[in-house]
């Protein structure tokens, strides 16, 4: 087992104990960075990262009792308020784990919840997240607190077996998931109607994609001058925001769009309750690919946002990969050129380095919307239209 301590500024969040398990897969987080970054967007403190080594999770502790002890004493001596594990814990491992620790503890997708919780505005937005909490918590509905005690029968009973506290609860959640999916169908039927209208314009729709924190809502306020809230936080931004992108070169509007933001291990429940947001995404004539170039583990987020493309049934749409962040890295990892070609899942993608926090190739990658909403209308090009490669800026 390796702990590492941290040296936290006094914050108002809880101390936190981050817990993860390597279990031998690719991808293994060791520094459990993401876990802190999303800890402390939840407004969570964490104080020390502790991670081990197990074959398979223990089916009543998942780290096994061994382990959990260290827990324990471990979050005693740092005055730890909550555990919290990079994995996603059943309902009878997390009550087990609070009943052996005597602390409450949560996991990776909970945390995510609560973040979608903190940060959705939009009336859509909280709807989503509702039901993506209402599924969740369904799962959880254990026999965790002395209220949950079988009830006495009904009018003319004498204490005979009548319905269980806890099945009461699972029925009133059931009730309200179906309330919210019929309301989600009337927001998916107004955006529907929504996408018509545009496609009777003969709008091109664009969103944009990524791994969160790529800079995705930076740069689309760079694109269309919009002032969407953009920081250097996980889920910065959850509500799809939608903007007219005038492309003077083919004297047309396109369609802008931002989106969530994807991450490692996005939990399944999120994925079908944000549906009707990612849809913008599902519908769109290009995505543009948001890619955090600065960060090491770029390579890996690009795999993780192509995943979830695929689930969604946006894996064929066209794509131009941004890599942002060119401000962030380091001289001897600067491109040689501005802009080329990858492959992307055997498919050569057109790619655009830019810094959309400080305007660098947006001009390129301009040029290359231009030259991918020509393509697509079947018109040709007026290369005489575009300023020199080398231009920042709009």
């Amino acid at each position: 087992m390796r702990v590492t301590k941290l040296q936290q500024p006094e914050s108002k969040g809880a101390p936190t104990l981050l817990v993860g398990v390597d279990f031998g897969l690719p991808h293994f987080d060791d520094k459990l960075e993401e876990l802190g970054l999303l800890a402390q967007t939840a407004g969570l403190r964490p104080v020390a990262r502790l991670t081990c080594k197990r074959r398979a999770p223990d089916a009543a502790l998942f780290v096994g009792s061994g382990k959990a002890d260290e827990i324990k004493s471990l979050a005693q001596e740092l005055g730890a308020q909550e555990v919290l594990f990079d994995q996603s814990l059943s309902p009878a491992q997390q009550r087990n784990l609070e009943r052996h620790l005597e602390l409450p503890v949560n996991d990776r997708t909970l945390l995510i919840l609560e973040i979608f919780g903190q940060r959705a505005r939009s009336h859509e937005g909280k709807l989503q997240v509702e039901l993506a909490r209402l599924q969740y918590l369904s799962t959880r509905l254990v026999r965790r607190w002395s209220h949950l005690e079988r009830q006495s029968g009904g009018i003319g009973m004498r204490g005979g077996p009548g319905e269980t506290q806890i099945e009461l609860d699972r029925r009133m959640i059931g009730d309200n998931i179906k309330r919210i999916k019929e309301r989600l169908v009337k927001v998916k039927r107004q955006r529907q109607t929504q996408r018509r209208q545009r496609d009777r314009r003969d709008a091109f729709n664009i969103s944009l994609v990524g791994y969160t924190n790529a800079g995705k809502s930076t740069l689309f306020n760079a694109l269309v001058k919009a002032r969407t809230y953009a920081a250097d936080q996980l889920f910065a931004t959850l509500d799809t925001t939608t903007r007219q992108l005038y492309l003077g070169e083919v004297g047309r509007m396109v369609s802008l769009s931002d989106t969530v933001g994807f991450i490692r291990d996005l939990p399944h429940g999120l994925i079908d309750a944000f549906q009707a947001t990612l849809q913008e995404a599902v519908d769109a004539d290009l995505l543009l690919h948001v890619v955090d170039f600065s960060s090491p583990d770029h390579a890996e987020q690009m795999v993780q946002v192509q995943q979830v493309l695929a689930e969604i049934g946006a894996a064929d749409i066209s794509q131009i990969l941004v890599f942002n962040k060119l401000d962030a890295v380091d001289a001897e990892k600067q491109p040689v050129t501005m802009q080329d070609s990858y492959d992307l899942g055997g498919v050569a993608t057109p790619r655009v380095f830019i810094s959309a926090q400080q305007g660098l190739g947006l001009a390129l990658l301009r040029q290359t919307l231009v030259e991918q909403v020509m393509a697509a209308k079947g018109v040709a090009l007026l290369p005489s239209h575009f300023p020199p490669s080398g231009e920042a800026g709009l």
